[in-house]
């Protein structure tokens, strides 16, 4: 796992070198000597703020950056590569109210058990296919183990259309969904488990327009 916090406060070039690991699961370092390819099979995990204050599209505090200081900020973060993070969540403050919530919440131990138990159907799933989790699905894959019922496909070729979504990331939703569906337990991908997928991809375009 490779955690980069304050993502945005990297070099912009260095960021873009992440496009073809994430992509390729392999890094090539050329010298002037020799050209070496290793494997590079990680999850990437970042975190960043919306702007240089913090509180470009807050509901609680104004922002006090500048529309060009926005640009600038989030113009490290390109298209290409925030289509190869599959999840992508806006985390706001949390309000005094819920801290003295006395709701009872799932631990971590119980989240433990759900993922593993996911994590073991699709070792079972894709046993004598070569791989182990729904991440590893190529396209053809994703055509066997990721089919929609109608509901779900008008759903996806709306949203596709609205947020004009790349094939990468139509792929990547559908990967996103089967998952959502294994920890539902459920064998076939429902409507409901594409919806919540679909929440997961909308953050480039409420920040990320330009």
């Amino acid at each position: 796992m490779l955690f980069l916090d304050e993502f945005t406060e990297f070099n912009k070039n260095t960021l873009e070198v992440l496009r073809g690991p994430l992509e390729d699961k392999k890094v090539t370092i050329s010298r002037v000597n020799a050209t070496l390819t290793y494997p590079a099979n990680f999850m990437l995990v970042a975190a960043m703020n919306p702007c240089p204050c913090g509180y470009y599209g807050s509901k609680e505090k104004e922002c006090t950056c500048t529309p060009e200081a926005i640009n600038k900020y989030l113009g490290k973060i390109s298209g290409p590569l925030l289509d190869r993070i599959d999840i992508q969540i806006e985390v706001m403050p949390v309000k005094y109210q819920k801290l003295e919530e006395n709701k009872k919440i799932e631990t971590s131990e119980e989240i433990r058990k759900r993922v593993n138990k996911a994590r073991s159907i699709q070792i079972k799933r894709y046993k004598n296919q070569g791989i182990y989790s729904n991440s590893e699905l190529t396209a053809k894959l994703i055509n066997i183990h990721c089919v929609l019922d109608e509901p779900s496909k008008k759903l996806m070729e709306n949203v596709f259309d609205k947020l004009k979504l790349t094939a990468r990331a139509y792929h990547r939703i559908l990967k996103v969904a089967r998952t959502i569906a294994d920890l539902d337990e459920q064998k076939n991908i429902q409507m409901k488990h594409i919806a919540e997928a679909i929440q997961y991809r909308s953050l480039d375009k409420k920040y990320l327009m330009s």
